[in-house]
């Protein structure tokens, strides 16, 4: 029998963040020197697995509700030796309230709410002098959209001043701000794609291929013709005053 496309095989993140960017936020983060880390909807840990490597001694928890992703996780935390300082959690990110010196949330703000209520809950789960890495999305346009083939939530989001301002109006001071480049979004998106093209171009006549090719043909669109040169995703560290 012929299996169905893979998942996420051919990205590093489930986000668009080069590797070079990884590490750089990994030694920063680790500079900090913190003792516990969290990871709120970390998928398969790839970040999780680099800050915690990058800091020796913190023992890391990542929370997801992906068995499977999880289970990409923990084999990779075995290859790298790490699976003695990290444990990973199947459970809703919002369940896991343990305060940790550092926490990291990466596109999985929802799983606490919206905005403020979102940095609120966040807040709770930093201990006083610790950081919290965001990952969010922005809405903030630089070129033609076409509002039609973007989603509602989408257009809804702040600009990146507007996200800043939550996290200052939550408590957190920002230690800094950066963003997706163009190269980092084409990776992420071709990325993303790739798992159903490549199984496409092996079975171009499988019954399921019309399906799949309707699937890749909508995302595609939205993307390049609907929010490519609006939608923005930034990468805050935060710091919790002690």
């Amino acid at each position: 029998m012929t299996s169905g496309p893979t998942s996420y095989a051919h990205l590093s993140f489930n986000a668009p963040l080069s590797d070079a960017r990884a590490n750089a936020m990994s030694v920063r983060l680790a500079a900090a020197s913190p003792d516990t880390i969290a990871d709120v909807g970390c998928g398969w840990a790839e970040l999780l697995l680099r800050i915690t490597a990058a800091a020796p001694g913190a023992r890391a928890t990542g929370i997801d509700t992906d068995a499977g992703l999880l289970d990409r996780a923990r084999a990779a935390a075995a290859e790298r030796g790490l699976d003695g300082r990290v444990r990973f959690l199947e459970q809703e990110a919002a369940a896991y309230d343990e305060p940790a010196d550092l926490v990291v949330c990466i596109g999985s703000t929802h799983a606490f709410g919206e905005g403020g209520a979102a940095l609120a809950a966040l807040w709770d789960r930093v201990r006083p002098g610790g950081r919290l890495l965001l990952g969010e999305g922005f809405w903030e346009p630089t070129g033609p959209v076409d509002p039609e083939l973007v989603w509602d939530d989408v257009l809804a989001l702040p600009d990146l001043a507007g996200l800043v301002d939550t996290a200052v109006r939550a408590g957190f001071l920002p230690l800094w701000v950066e963003t997706a480049t163009a190269m980092e979004w084409e990776e992420f998106e071709s990325g993303f794609l790739a798992d159903d093209t490549e199984w496409l171009l092996r079975h171009p006549d499988h019954a399921r291929a019309a399906a799949v090719r309707e699937r890749v043909d909508g995302h595609r669109t939205r993307w390049l013709r609907g929010y490519r040169h609006g939608l923005g995703f930034a990468y805050l560290t935060l710091g919790r005053p002690a």
